[in-house]
């Protein structure tokens, strides 16, 4: 984890060897932001639970594939540059993530 001191680095360096379970790496953490980096690779959130997050949550996904589903029954299908803005207290959950290689994210989450 990253404090206000200059950083710098590559979203796309020092990615995990093997994963058998997604991988969350704050990049920074500041009183009502944090950033992190997602590895995923072919996850999916169990079936029945969801994410219901106490802050917005802007995702973009840098690398791979993805497919997110929301509890009204909607779906967004992800591919490399796209980006959602969640808002505190929606209940989504990841259906998919790409099964022959690895998925990227940027998540910021915010008050």
């Amino acid at each position: 984890m990253r404090n206000h001191d200059f950083s710098a680095g590559s979203l796309f360096a020092a990615l995990p060897a093997a994963l058998d379970d997604e991988v969350f790496e704050d990049l920074i953490r500041a009183p009502g932001c944090r950033i992190e980096r997602i590895v995923s690779n072919g996850q999916a959130t169990p079936e029945g639970e969801w994410y219901c997050q106490q802050q917005h949550e802007w995702v973009m996904l840098l690398e791979g594939a993805a497919e997110l589903g929301f509890e009204d029954g909607r779906s967004l299908v992800m591919k490399p540059g796209d980006h959602v803005n969640l808002p505190k207290g929606l209940k989504h959950r990841v259906n998919s993530t790409k099964a022959d290689g690895i998925s990227i994210w940027l998540a910021v989450f915010y008050d």
